[in-house]
C-alpha cells in the first residue's frame, strides 16, 4: 500500500500567523482545520507539519519557546483526535542557505525517509507560494490555501489548486 502524505504549513494554514509565535497560549486554530486533518486523516493520509521558523534564527525566538508551542499545537490537535505522523521546522535564517527552508524540499525528503512516505502519491498544503514549491521540488503537488479549508478540501478532491 501506498503511504501518502499531507504536508501541512503550521502558519497561515492550520493556525492564525502569529509573527514569530512565541506563546502557547496565543495559538488560534483557522476555522475548519481541524475538521479538515480529521478528514485528511481519514483518508488514509499521513498528517505532516513542515514550517518554517527562522525567528529561532532571528534571535526572537528561543528554540524552547518553539518546542512550547509545538507541544500545545500537538496537545490541541491530539484533544481533537488529531495527530501528527511527523514535524519538521527549518529554524534557519533566508540567507543560510540551508535545504530544509521552503522553497527548499529538504524537510519534505526527510520526512519521507524517516515516515516511509511516497512524496509523488502527496500533497504539501500551504498559504504561501513557497510552500507550492517545496512540495512541487520534492515532487509532491501543491495546494495554496486561502483561508478556505472547505474549498481546499476539494481542490484535493479535484487534484486542484486552490
Amino acid at each position: 500500500m501506498v503511504k501518502k502524505a499531507v504536508f501541512l504549513d503550521r502558519d497561515g494554514t492550520i493556525i492564525f500567523d502569529e509573527v514569530y509565535l512565541a506563546d502557547p497560549s496565543r495559538i488560534r486554530f483557522i476555522p475548519g482545520a481541524i475538521d479538515a486533518m480529521r478528514a485528511l486523516s481519514s483518508r488514509g493520509y499521513a498528517l505532516v507539519l513542515v514550517s518554517n521558523q527562522s525567528g529561532v534564527a532571528r534571535g526572537l525566538i528561543r528554540p524552547e519557546q518553539l518546542a512550547a508551542v509545538h507541544a500545545r499545537l500537538c496537545e490541541l490537535l491530539a484533544a481533537e483526535g488529531v495527530t501528527f505522523a511527523g514535524a519538521y521546522h527549518c529554524v534557519h535564517g533566508p540567507d543560510d542557505g540551508c535545504e530544509c527552508r521552503k522553497p527548499k524540499p529538504g524537510m519534505l525528503l526527510e520526512a519521507a525517509r524517516e515516515l516511509g512516505l511516497d512524496v509523488t502519491a502527496s500533497v504539501i498544503v500551504g498559504d504561501k507560494p513557497s510552500d507550492v514549491a517545496a512540495g512541487e521540488a520534492a515532487g509532491a503537488r501543491g495546494v495554496l490555501f486561502t483561508g478556505d479549508w472547505t474549498r481546499a478540501i476539494k481542490s484535493l478532491d479535484n487534484g486542484a489548486s486552490c
